[in-house]
Formats: C-alpha cells, sequence, structure tokens
C-alpha cells in the first residue's frame, strides 16, 4: 500500500544529534515521506489487522447464525482485498459474489455490514478518494480495545492526506487515548508529535513525546527508545 497494507511495522529513526538537528525544511521534507509512504501502516500492521479483524469476524459473525448470509457473502470481497485489488473489492470481486458496497446496502444494520463499512473505508483512502474512506469509517461501529484505535488512526490519515492537518491532529490524538493497546497508541501518539511539529508547534509535539516517554516507559518499543532525539530536535530536554 504505498502501499498502506503491509505486514510490517516501518521503523521511524533518527540517527545521530546531526539529524536531530535538522532543518525545518529537512523536516517537511521528512514528514512528506512519512505521509506517502504508507506501507508504515499496519492498517494496521495491515496482516494483523487483517488477522485481528478475521477472528473478529469469526467470534461475533459466523458463531450467530443469523449473520451466516452475511458472511458468506462477503469472503470474496475480503480475497480482493488480501490482493490490493481494491476497487474489485468495492464494487466487483467476481463469482457472482457482492463487493463490500452491496454487502452495506443489504446488511447494513448487522454486524457483516459494518465490518465491510471498515474495508470500504480502507479500499477508498488506497484510492486516494478520501471523502468516501471517511464517510465510511465514520459509520463504522468499532468496538474493543484495538479497533477504536485503527479506526481513529486511519481517520486520521485520511485528513492528513486531505491537509486538513487540524482534523488530522484530533483523531490522531483520540487513536492514542482510545483503547488497550500500547503499541498502537505509541505509534498514533509520535504521529501527534510530529504533526505537531511539522506544523510548527514546538510545545504541542513535546507534549506529546513527553507522554509518550512518560506513559509508555517500554524498552522494547523502539518508538520509546529514540523519543529523547524527538524531544532534543523539538526543543525540549538540555541543549
Amino acid at each position: 500500500m504505498a502501499k498502506r497494507k503491509t505486514t510490517q511495522t516501518e521503523e521511524l529513526h533518527v540517527e545521530g544529534v546531526e539529524e536531530v538537528k535538522s532543518s525545518s525544511n529537512g523536516l517537511a521534507s521528512w514528514w512528506n515521506t512519512v505521509k506517502h509512504r504508507q506501507d508504515i501502516f499496519m492498517y494496521v500492521l495491515g496482516g494483523l489487522a487483517l488477522l485481528v479483524l478475521g477472528w473478529w469476524g469469526y467470534k461475533v459473525l459466523v458463531v450467530e447464525p443469523q449473520q451466516k448470509e452475511a458472511v458468506n457473502a462477503m469472503w470474496q470481497a475480503q480475497r480482493a482485498f488480501e490482493r490490493d485489488s481494491f476497487r474489485l473489492a468495492l464494487e466487483n470481486p467476481g463469482g457472482g459474489y457482492d463487493g463490500f458496497l452491496a454487502i452495506i446496502d443489504k446488511y447494513g444494520s448487522s454486524k457483516a455490514g459494518n465490518l465491510a463499512k471498515y474495508y470500504a473505508g480502507i479500499c477508498y483512502l488506497n484510492l486516494g478518494e478520501y471523502d468516501n474512506a471517511i464517510k465510511y469509517l465514520e459509520d463504522f461501529d468499532a468496538e474493543g480495545d484495538l479497533l477504536p484505535i485503527m479506526k481513529y488512526g486511519v481517520l486520521g490519515d485520511c485528513y492528513s492526506e486531505k491537509k486538513e492537518y487540524d482534523k488530522a491532529l484530533k483523531f490522531y490524538e483520540k487513536a492514542s487515548n482510545v483503547g488497550n493497546h500500547p503499541q498502537l497508541a505509541v505509534f498514533y501518539l509520535k504521529k501527534l508529535g510530529l504533526l505537531h511539529e511539522y506544523q510548527g508547534n514546538k510545545e504541542a509535539a513535546i507534549a506529546a513525546y513527553e507522554r509518550l516517554r512518560r506513559d509508555f516507559a517500554d524498552q522494547l518499543l523502539a518508538d520509546w527508545r529514540d523519543i529523547e532525539k524527538y524531544i532534543y530536535r523539538a526543543g525540549g530536554g538540555d541543549k
């Protein structure tokens, strides 16, 4: 998915004091690179997201008899999604099966229809149709410890792509505050700081980085290990 759906999390590292002291032009260029290399996303943790959604779908859909028809209708669209055939997944995955849009129309009030809204949002994001992505993601009813983080984080990315940075910041902050998944919370808290820094709001950037350092003190998290460098670059800490 510069491709946004991937099987790995791309680590964002700043190496050495000279890079930490990079110019504002360098930071802008770096932020644009981050934005447009969305294989970082993990949409989230790509393979992990699909695994989690698959497990969630099995638990709440297949085991409920009244949902079987909707689940059976959706499997071909999911296969197209996994192949990055996003337009086909939305409209015509083949074999006479419905795409996500038809599934939403037919089963919109069901749990399967709800899950199809998330898939549709991700498809539209990858197709560059950000308003449609926002529409379906906002309609997606995210529950549990992981899905709300994913929903708000992807909405943040949609608004970032639209250059509506204030809205992007709002959703990155939401993503860092909901659910219970430290790795994803740290990921979006760091993105929150980076976007504040990109906009020149050093104080807000430092606050986000300081919170990451304070609330997620885990040496196993790469984003926590380099956080001192980000604080230093934004003007915090000892010079």
